[in-house]
């Protein structure tokens, strides 16, 4: 499993704009595609809203990749 780390400088971060931040995706509306596709998970329940709010704290999973936020 692949664990990354991602530093939060403001309130939150969209899931969509989180998977391109760490370079799962390419750009914001592939990560749009992901969540709609129903691979990505927020504290283990999956998550299809593309634009949830991701905090500090939380963790998003997308297959065998783990990203953590802090």
């Amino acid at each position: 499993m692949q664990k990354i780390v991602f530093d939060l400088t403001s309130e939150f971060v969209e899931v969509n704009q989180l998977l391109k931040l760490v370079g799962l995706v390419d750009s914001g509306g592939a990560g749009k595609n992901m969540v709609a596709s129903g691979v990505v998970s927020v504290d283990g329940k999956q998550e299809l809203r593309k634009t949830a709010k991701i905090r500090t704290g939380q963790t998003v999973s997308v297959g065998d990749v783990r990203i953590t936020v802090q």
